[in-house]
């Protein structure tokens, strides 16, 4: 068994599949973990929720900022513009059974097996392995529930930026899930930012990337994550980042990661989008 991981699809079907074939993946054999966000920006988002959900046990999928966007305008808790590229989603025939399969997508997966937990953006220097687990079974459970819809109404929003224990309500399942799913930077007395959104090195004199916080608390962890394009691909002994920007005229990145020496392929992907600071915040 090999056990693939890919990064942010964007709807971006065919440069998925064609590094499949390339990888000869066997979903009887072979597992595949895609570090979230599925849809939007590119040409094939409903296509590849079918893609993916007909691959079973074989795939695991943890949701992306972009996957709640989709949730969120489907629950009417954000406008679906008339162009936009989400409509096809909400308004195929298979629709509700998507958005349910999507919205019983987890936050963070860990294979003891391997040793790797699966993210989408991030997590605060504050959240310890334990913490993090915890954190992402209340979200799932929101997201799960039957008043997910209401929930999607509270979701947006940039406040708390400072991780607190004893938060509770929306103030504490928004805390979370910016961290799950915006997460970049964070200021050098442990709150998240989420506006700065460019490459180590741009960012203000105050802000560190999340992985680099003095005293992060996960730093036993092997984290496996996307969501930051500006980043590309970061392999480093705990993090592999894979998000390498295919929606922006990039590449989709196929990792390996079962075994002592990271493989990699990647392939090239017709900018769907045009890259500029506002299109690339993730918000």
């Amino acid at each position: 068994m090999a056990l693939y991981a890919v990064g942010d699809v964007q709807g971006c079907l065919d440069p998925l599949q064609h590094l499949l074939e390339r990888a000869r993946f066997d979903p009887a054999r072979d597992r595949l973990w895609l570090v979230g966000d599925l849809v939007n920006r590119g040409p094939r988002s409903l296509e590849t929720l079918r893609f993916v959900r007909t691959l079973g046990a074989a795939a695991k999928c943890v949701l992306g900022n972009h996957d709640l966007a989709l949730l969120a305008k489907a629950a009417g808790a954000r406008k679906l513009k008339r162009h936009d590229l989400l409509r096809a989603v909400i308004e195929a025939p298979d629709a509700a059974e998507l958005l349910d399969w999507l919205r019983h997508r987890p936050v963070l997966h860990h294979d003891p097996h391997s040793g790797w937990t699966l993210i989408h953006a991030g997590l605060p220097p504050q959240w310890d392995e334990t913490t993090a687990l915890q954190c992402a079974r209340e979200l799932e459970q929101a997201l799960r529930g039957p008043d997910w819809t209401v929930f999607m109404r509270h979701l947006y929003g940039d406040q708390p930026m400072l991780w607190d224990p004893r938060l509770t309500g929306w103030d504490r399942l928004r805390f979370i899930t910016n961290c799950f799913t915006r997460l970049r930077y964070c200021t050098r007395d442990g709150r998240i930012d989420l506006t700065e959104n460019g490459p180590p090195g741009t960012q203000g004199a105050d802000l560190m990337p999340w992985f680099e916080m003095p005293g992060r608390r996960s730093r036993s962890m092997r984290l496996l994550f996307g969501h930051w394009s500006t980043l590309g691909l970061y392999a480093q002994p705990g993090l592999l980042g894979l998000d390498t920007g295919c929606v922006w005229g990039g590449y989709l990145t196929l990792a390996r990661i079962d075994g002592e020496r990271l493989r990699l392929l990647q392939t090239p992907c017709a900018a769907a989008a045009h890259p500029n600071r506002g299109a690339r915040s993730g918000k």
